[in-house]
């Protein structure tokens, strides 16, 4: 099994990462966490101009995802979908809402949002396309999705089940809440509440307002947002982790005490080195679960076996980003905890992503739970 990109998917991420570059993110994050959602927004509408959020939407909708191209591995390789002997996927993905969902260049774009430390409730639209597609509702795809493909569209998204707060829902332009097997949209909001990430808003959405759908499938399909969720975010730390370690590398060897760069001191390279370790024993893990999740593991393990290799993407990738986190702020010294330094935006974030669609405990009980 091979889980290695190819040149068309390494550009992709490396034009993500040229247009974010030279968007200023970090003041859009800032700006964000003051309630200025209008430079974010500007960065959303670039993320959609390239293609991002169209990857989890299908081209009935105005999304990305052509019928048999990349995204749903047959044999565990990235980019290679299932195509049947007349070039279209078999029927079995376009029932299931599999294929729509481009996982693993979906993933991709998420380590370098992650890198940028991009603002904004970016996993919870992806998650609530990943729904809508799952419910297969025609009503309420003509309703989102267009917008959700096109960038004009943020969603907050909650499941009850994961906790009360929403991410963002002050800045959001829909409301999804899951409450037991009910979708509902939320006209309103509770009072923002103050984050560990100051550009991660939450609130409390109003739960008596229109009810979208009821039923078994909601909670199906609930289930399989939540592991899109889960995913996107641990593809994220593993952004926010390499950004971490790489500001990091570049601080200490410009850092000099007794004449000589800090970088040189063997106590630094082994904590740079552990932190390194742990975001290469991570990724691996982040693309083999969206592969798992695109298609490909589940019919040979079956549902419960993929949301483990999501679990344990999400914990790998997860506690490596907070590692990254608490090496840089070892290194940087009391520099590190100004909020003047760039620095600070991508330490809390690695500290909220860590519990965000699942704490390190729940992800490991689940990784046992999924255990052959």
């Amino acid at each position: 099994m091979t889980f290695l990109l190819d040149d068309e998917q390494h550009e992709f991420g490396r034009t993500l990462d040229r247009m974010l570059s030279a968007a200023d993110v970090a003041g859009a994050v800032r700006a964000w966490g003051a309630d200025d959602t209008g430079p974010g927004r500007k960065v959303w509408q670039r993320l959609a101009d390239a293609g991002v959020f169209a990857l989890a939407v299908p081209e009935e909708y105005g999304g990305a995802a052509p019928d048999g191209h990349k995204g749903a591995p047959q044999d565990g390789r990235c980019g290679e979908a299932p195509v049947g002997n007349d070039g279209a996927a078999p029927e079995g993905y376009r029932a299931s809402g599999l294929l729509p969902l481009l996982t693993v260049e979906m993933s991709l774009a998420f380590v370098v949002l992650g890198c940028h430390a991009m603002p904004g409730p970016v996993v919870e639209t992806v998650a609530a396309a990943a729904l809508l597609r799952r419910l297969d509702d025609p009503a309420l795809n003509r309703r989102w999705l267009p917008g959700i493909a096109t960038g004009g569209h943020l969603v907050s998204y909650t499941d009850q089940a994961h906790g009360p707060y929403a991410l963002d829902a002050a800045a959001a332009d829909t409301r999804f809440v899951i409450m037991d097997d009910r979708l509902l949209c939320a006209a309103g909001h509770g009072p923002v509440q103050p984050s560990l990430d100051p550009a991660r808003r939450l609130a409390r959405p109003a739960l008596d307002d229109e009810v979208l759908a009821s039923g078994p499938e909601v909670r199906a399909a609930a289930a399989h947002a939540a592991d899109v969720a889960a995913l996107l975010t641990a593809a994220q730390a593993l952004g926010v982790g390499r950004r971490l370690l790489a500001d990091t590398i570049t601080y200490v060897q410009q850092r000099k005490q007794f004449g000589v760069a800090i970088g040189s001191f063997q106590a630094v390279k082994h904590r740079l080195a552990d932190a390194l370790l742990a975001l290469e024993f991570a990724q691996p893990l982040v693309f083999a679960a969206a592969v798992a999740l695109a298609g490909g593991e589940r019919r040979a393990h079956g549902e419960r076996r993929t949301r483990g290799d999501v679990a344990a993407a999400k914990v790998a990738a997860g506690e490596a980003a907070y590692g990254a986190a608490r090496t840089a702020l070892q290194l940087h010294g009391a520099v590190g905890y100004t909020e003047e330094l760039d620095l600070s935006l991508w330490i809390r974030k690695a500290r909220a992503l860590r519990s965000a669609w699942g704490t390190p405990s729940a992800c490991r009980a689940r990784v046992l739970a999924g255990a052959p």
